[in-house]
């Protein structure tokens, strides 16, 4: 029967969903993956808005169809290096994300924060380079622990999330039924979104370490014990 077999393909993504979440490093990166989407969404969707207050159009010449060009020709240079990079991300991998999402943060507050247009366009582009950058690593790093069959529902699943992050975050932030923050205080308030990732991540990245080395030196300690 067709309900059955709906029923049966619920079953099995279901299944799918557990087993492929159940792993650490997936899990870790998928969560990395759909939160900095949503923050990067909403920073290049209103960049321009803020670029307008700090440099409105009306008084003197804009750049900004030249900064996105730039920004993404950039982020492709970064993301072509990274190949030559050679980093154990399965032990590095959280701490560098925390690392970063924190460069991230500081481009965004600089953004917001330095009324110089030209510093504002610089901020962008290290924003976007960071970010294509990382989703890069990210993306790799949950293919690589996935079987093919598996790739459309993570993505998928993970590119939802972010999607309703970014709509509920705007409904809070922007949309005047919310808060309807001005733009300034909208990309402070992303600006402490990336630095919270941040700290979540060099939180679990730190116990992470200390974990793998505690297991590294239990063998070896237990082997140095000689019967008396």
């Amino acid at each position: 029967e067709p309900s059955a077999d709906r029923l049966l393909v619920l079953k099995v993504l279901w299944n799918d969903f557990l087993v492929c979440y159940s792993s650490r490093p997936l899990l870790c990166w998928s969560v990395w993956w759909a939160l900095s989407t949503c923050g990067y969404f909403q920073v290049v969707n209103y960049a321009q808005g803020l670029w307008e207050q700090v440099m409105p159009s009306r008084h003197a010449a804009i750049y900004n169809g030249g900064v996105e060009a730039v920004s993404t020709l950039l982020g492709a240079v970064a993301v072509f290096a990274v190949g030559y990079i050679k980093i154990s991300w399965s032990t590095w991998g959280e701490l560098a994300l925390s690392l970063f999402s924190l460069l991230i943060a500081a481009a965004v507050y600089i953004m917001d924060t330095v009324g110089n247009i030209w510093v504002c366009y610089a901020s962008y582009v290290v924003f976007r380079i960071i970010y294509m950058l990382l989703i890069t690593i990210a993306t790799f790093q949950i293919a690589a622990n996935l079987s093919m069959e598996r790739y459309a529902l993570v993505f998928g699943v993970n590119t939802f999330i972010a999607l309703a992050l970014q709509t509920l975050l705007t409904l809070i932030v922007v949309d005047a039924s919310g808060l309807g923050l001005e733009i300034t205080t909208q990309f402070f308030i992303y600006a402490g979104y990336f630095a919270l990732i941040a700290l979540v991540f060099l939180a679990n990245g730190t116990i992470s370490i200390v974990k793998k080395y505690r297991k590294q030196e239990d063998p070896e300690s237990s082997s140095q014990v000689t019967p008396s």
